[in-house]
């Protein structure tokens, strides 16, 4: 009985997650846990059946999916949590087909990347390398290789990359494409942080390419979150003054390191400008 309630509720979740119908899907994925609780699934045990451990991975896989889809972070951790153990048996107690394991580990491993929790980053990628199923790498996986790579570039500065790799088309799925403005404004944080060390002005058609930002307007509204101020035509950063020859030599460097990176991202920017 419970087992075919069960197989109700998730015929009904796989139906609304493809029609982007969400109002149920709470109160429905409450019910299925409460199942697998009667059927001794909701954690694995040595008893739970195959089938049994199969409708309970799919399950909190759902609630995983729907959680980033509707933009609740904590929910979809719980539900990653969840299915830690599920993903931690072997495949001759529970086959990997049908799972979606590496799209839901790619979203937590992006989740972890937009909190600028690096830590849990690596310590999760160094699981899947070590004891979970990618030993042989994660290149030829396009759910993870994607934040691995944003990662990289986000660590080499190389914010031209991240950007179009935010585009609709470049996203491996559409619950990615959930965190692409949280990484355009970690973007655009990064490249104004650097660019108030690098530089002590710059025009606003400039700052306008380097921000990702659609009008001047836009970047006088941004001017001002930062504090920054807007006097003709340009945006002028706050001096920030060395208190001795060491902060001096600091300052220089990051203003060779800066300028390479903010130039190239002006150059790329400029290029999408004539493309469309």
């Amino acid at each position: 009985m419970a087992d075919n309630e069960l197989q109700h509720i998730m015929h009904t979740l796989h139906h609304n997650l493809t029609h982007h119908d969400y109002t149920q899907s709470p109160t429905l994925l409450s019910r299925a846990k409460r199942l697998l609780l009667t059927l001794n699934a909701l954690t694995p045990t040595p008893t739970t059946s195959p089938h049994a451990l199969h409708l309970a991975r799919e399950t909190l896989e759902l609630g995983a999916l729907l959680s980033i889809r509707l933009q609740d972070p904590d929910s979809f951790t719980r539900y990653f949590q969840q299915l830690a153990p599920f993903y931690d048996l072997p495949s001759s107690t529970l086959s990997r087909d049908k799972s979606q394991q590496s799209k839901v580990t790619g979203l937590y491993l992006l989740l972890l990347l937009t909190k600028g929790d690096y830590a849990g980053f690596h310590t999760t990628l160094e699981h899947l390398m070590v004891g979970g199923s990618h030993r042989e790498g994660v290149e030829k996986d396009r759910f993870i290789s994607y934040p691995v790579k944003l990662e990289q570039w986000l660590m080499e500065g190389a914010y031209d990359k991240v950007w179009e790799a935010t585009e609709r088309e470049k996203v491996p799925s559409e619950e990615y494409g959930v965190f692409t403005p949280i990484l355009t404004n970690t973007i655009r944080f990064e490249i104004a942080s650097c660019s108030e060390k690098a530089y002590t002005s710059l025009p606003l058609s400039n700052a306008k390419s380097l921000l990702f930002l659609q009008s001047e307007g836009a970047v006088v509204e941004f001017a001002r979150e930062r504090q920054w101020t807007v006097r003709d035509g340009r945006i002028w950063f706050a001096a920030e003054g060395s208190a001795d020859d060491e902060a001096a030599r600091k300052q220089a460097e990051v203003l060779a390191a800066s300028r390479p990176v903010i130039e190239s991202t002006i150059g790329y920017a400029r290029e999408l400008e004539t493309i469309v």
